[in-house]
């Protein structure tokens, strides 16, 4: 067992042996399915502290041929019957490139340390073999194959580390594709390359180096979706063990959305929610809000805008085609937002090709980076204005509220503000600090129709009143009350045993004033 050449299960068992272990193994079942075949190029992209270093461990202890079948007693690749076919049947090199860049004073330094100590592998574990270049690393694998007829699997963690810490040295990057691509590209000794890192795989024009890849990001991650994070069920299995709230651990936590799993939590925060036994922000604890405000800052065409109106809660439309899958070059403000999207900043529909933000957890670094600088002041104002607005909807102060909605209106007044669909942004915005306790759900099916914000308290915080608003343009407030009444909005809650306050908001284009008036819902 060499230090890179099947470096054996050591730390896939660290991650086993920890008190939370959620069984991914399942993911080597799909990898089993192009192991090789031409699809044997695998690149798979999420965010940092999403599990990505944990699988390729398990990749790793999987084909290595020098590891005991019982590392993986109890998992689920078990049960697959193509198990016991293919474990064991390769020579392993992992790479974490992140080790090798931290050592190297430049790319020619990386290139030829990874190549020699890959070799000095080689050679300890086959010294017989005659090579026919002892320097040349595709040479000397080559031989090895040639010998022993047994493929190579290819496991690089962190691949992307060159283009995330030097972002703007491009004949550095061009070095780099370029030897993966000598090293990897249609070569008979690979039987499976398996890349993780947080950037999909760097486009140069319309084309890319390592063309071959098969890329599973957070964009699109495929039949890899319910690899990305935690699934709802093993997120509701470990609130049940740990005796915690699942409605509040949706709530901080979830919000990653795809076709193959409609939620998909943060793996990190939820497992030191259950066992800290408390729900705060852990996924960016480890991250100054810089990381996120240095891209919104970048203020590319409409990106303000975007920002405002997704923490109220809206989706966004964006073409993310353009993006060159690097840190630096941005044409618009699409490119910013697909960035954040593969950085966990912002969930992504692919379906509806629509960005949000997608959870409290998330939403917190959002509050936390527009707190300073001049140019994000109207989001800070209200900000610390949305306390004060709650505390009059409690009160049933109405004038208060129409006050502070008008107030959330004129520091948000970039956004076009000209139906009731504008004035639910601001008004979702206005009442952001309502996201502490409650779940708000747009046009909730209820009665007759659809009522237009409900504000549920979750759990934790249940002496809260629920809220049923409904929004006008250019109608009186009474109105809102009234289709409240008529149309039976808030039967929708006829369950919950709490008081429930109707809220009826209006906007009067001609004298553009707001009018609020709060009930009491009498069931």
């Amino acid at each position: 067992m060499g230090i890179y050449l099947n470096p054996g299960a050591d730390l896939f068992l660290e991650a086993r042996r920890d008190e939370i272990y959620v069984d991914k193994s399942a993911l080597i079942e799909e990898l089993n399915k192009v192991y090789g075949k031409s699809r044997k190029y695998v690149c798979v992209s999420r965010p940092r502290r999403f599990g990505k270093t944990m699988a390729a461990n398990m990749v790793c202890a999987y084909y290595d041929r020098t590891v005991a079948n019982e590392v993986f007693d109890g998992l689920a690749i078990t049960m697959s019957p193509d198990f016991a076919c293919y474990r064991g049947v390769a020579d392993v090199l992992r790479i974490n490139m992140q080790e090798f860049l931290s050592r190297a004073k430049d790319m020619t330094d990386l290139l030829l340390r990874l190549s020699r100590i890959v070799l000095r592998d080689l050679f300890r574990e086959y010294p017989d073999i005659e090579y026919f270049d002892r320097e040349d690393l595709v040479e000397c694998m080559q031989d090895v194959y040639q010998e022993t007829q047994r493929p190579f699997v290819i496991v690089i963690d962190e691949w992307d580390c060159i283009f995330r810490e030097y972002p703007h040295d491009t004949a550095a990057q061009r070095k780099y594709l370029d030897f993966l691509r000598d090293w990897l590209k249609d070569k008979a000794y690979i039987g499976l390359a398996y890349m993780t890192g947080i950037l999909p795989i760097k486009k140069y024009g319309t084309h890319s180096a390592l063309n071959m890849f098969t890329e599973y990001s957070m964009e699109n991650p495929r039949n890899f979706a319910s690899f990305v994070g935690f699934t709802e069920d093993e997120v509701e299995g470990l609130c049940a063990k740990y005796d915690m709230d699942f409605a509040e651990c949706r709530a901080w936590y979830d919000g990653y959305c795809f076709p193959e799993a409609a939620h998909i939590y943060s793996p990190k925060s939820v497992v030191e929610a259950m066992l800290s036994h408390r729900y705060d922000a852990y996924w960016n604890s480890t991250e100054t809000y810089e990381a996120l405000k240095v891209y919104i800052d970048l203020n590319e065409a409409g990106l303000r805008d975007a920002i405002v109106q997704m923490m109220g809660g809206a989706s966004i439309s964006i073409d993310t085609t353009t993006f060159q899958n690097d840190m630096t070059t941005f044409t618009s403000a699409d490119d910013v937002m697909t960035l954040l999207v593969h950085l966990g900043y912002l969930g992504y529909d692919i379906d509806r090709g629509e960005v949000f933000i997608p959870n409290n957890e998330v939403r917190r670094e959002y509050v936390t980076a527009t707190k300073h600088g001049e140019e994000w002041r109207i989001i800070s104002d209200t900000l610390k204005a949305s306390d004060d607005l709650l505390a009059a909807v409690f009160e049933k102060d109405a004038a208060a509220v129409a006050a502070g909605v008008e107030k959330a209106h004129l520091e948000t007044s970039q956004i076009q503000y000209n139906d009731e669909n504008a004035l639910s942004y601001t008004l979702s915005l206005a009442f952001y600090s309502a996201r502490r306790f409650y779940n708000i759900v747009r046009e909730l099916p209820a009665g007759k129709g659809f009522a237009d914000l409900v504000f549920l308290p979750r759990p934790q915080h249940a002496e809260k009143p629920a809220l049923v608003i409904e929004l006008k343009w250019d109608r009186t407030a009474e109105t809102a009350i009234r289709q409240i009444k008529e149309k039976e909005y808030a039967g929708a809650l006829a369950d919950y045993a709490g008081e429930v306050l109707l809220v009826g908001v209006s906007y009067d284009k001609k004298t553009r004033q707001h009018e609020a008036v709060i009930e009491e819902w009498q069931q």
